[in-house]
């Protein structure tokens, strides 16, 4: 991701609150830069519209099926496979960056750097955390089987076993640590809204995320399972549909983001029975699918930094820009594109992300229209005129 580019003639993003700007990108050696001495080779864009590249804060790459035990213990060989094509067209459609909140290894993120195939930056939090019968526990009431881990998920409960857990993640390069602390959809044997882990097991996961300098994410969907996880120190709350204003009000004083993740709900609505999804997941669907884009507002409305995620398992991944048009529809295109970029980067914490400033990567999109005016051009395939990635167009 070393590329030397010159975007010219563009109209360009510089944050909420300056809009565009009519100037030149300048991209050396995959960073953007005030000026150079040399040439540079050229992308014309004039009459065009460029924004940082797009940020996934909620990404699966191992989640090759709509069934939790073929996700978790399938072949690895084969999930890796199929996750570098996940993550190709992720790319492909504008995605530069990804955090892959349950799943992911040192492995795959090994790949990635030595350039073994086209793919978004990458950040991985391993297999997620989950009590015993909670939300990564993939095992139905009835099924006598032994499940202690997977791909994307751990069971793994006590105090002292859940520090040995988020140390060994840390110790082998996950950016953060991903946590179920309620009920989920995907999962079969657990009411959504009940939180998970107790308070102990909860600050003891915190706690040592921490101390190593990184955070804790965690999948919660409930006003309570999200006070819960506040107070013992989470920072990043995953999906949060079903929270209520007060609950809001209480994130943004703990400084806590909340990444929506709209396109999972509409797109398990729309083809999860016809691609296999079972009737539990179904049912639970259709409790949070009509709360999502309300819980944004909620937010919004009392401060919280709102990311973007996707969340898509399986065949649905296809999906991934359907997310941005719904997310547009809850909270507007301003507010869309700042959770796309600046918002995700200030929660994955890399300075370098989420703008087109001096310093910053070399990430971008070109577009044909101004997403502000024509928010379609941000989910539109054909209203990308090129994706750069370092510097590099890739699209």
């Amino acid at each position: 991701m070393s590329g030397s580019l010159r975007i010219t003639g563009a109209r360009v993003w510089d944050g909420a609150e300056r809009g565009f700007a009519e100037r030149d990108v300048l991209i050396e050696d995959g960073v953007v830069v005030d000026s150079v001495s040399g040439d540079l080779p050229t992308f014309d864009a004039t009459g065009q519209y460029v924004v940082p590249g797009l940020i996934d804060a909620h990404f699966h790459a191992y989640a090759t099926s709509m069934d939790g035990f073929e996700n978790e213990r399938g072949p690895l060989s084969f999930a890796a496979i199929n996750g570098t094509r996940r993550l190709e067209r992720a790319l492909q459609r504008g995605f530069t960056t990804v955090r892959d909140v349950a799943g992911g290894d040192i492995g795959l993120s090994r790949a990635i750097e030595a350039g073994l195939f086209d793919s978004p930056r990458y950040h991985f939090t391993g297999p997620a955390l989950s009590q015993t019968g909670g939300h990564g526990d993939p095992r139905s009431a009835h099924v006598d089987v032994c499940f202690g881990h997977g791909h994307m998920c751990e069971v793994v409960d006590g105090v002292d076993a859940l520090r040995v857990a988020v140390r060994e993640r840390l110790r082998t390069g996950a950016h953060a640590i991903k946590v179920m602390t309620s009920g989920g959809v995907f999962s079969l044997t657990d009411p959504v809204r009940i939180p998970q882990y107790s308070p102990e097991e909860l600050r003891a996961i915190t706690e040592e995320a921490g101390r190593r300098g990184s955070y804790v994410a965690a999948h919660a969907y409930s006003s309570e399972a999200v006070m819960h996880s506040i107070e013992n120190g989470v920072r990043s709350i995953e999906h949060g549909n079903l929270i209520d204003s007060v609950t809001a009000s209480a994130m943004a004083a703990a400084g806590a983001f909340l990444v929506p993740t709209l396109a999972a709900y509409d797109a398990m609505d729309r083809r999860g029975a016809a691609i296999g999804l079972n009737e539990i997941s179904l049912a639970k669907n259709t409790e949070v699918l009509s709360r999502g884009q309300e819980a944004i507002q909620f937010a919004l409305a009392a401060g919280v930094s709102v990311g973007f995620g996707s969340d898509l398992m399986g065949d649905l991944e296809d999906d991934q820009l359907c997310g941005v048009r719904l997310q547009i529809q809850a909270a507007g295109a301003l507010e869309a594109l700042r959770s796309l970029t600046e918002v995700n980067a200030r929660l994955i914490g890399d300075a370098r992300l989420g703008h087109l400033g001096a310093g910053a990567f070399g990430d971008a999109i070109v577009l044909s229209a101004d997403p502000i005016a024509e928010p379609s051009a941000l989910w539109e395939p054909d209203a990308r005129a090129a994706v750069v990635q370092g510097g590099s167009v890739v699209a």
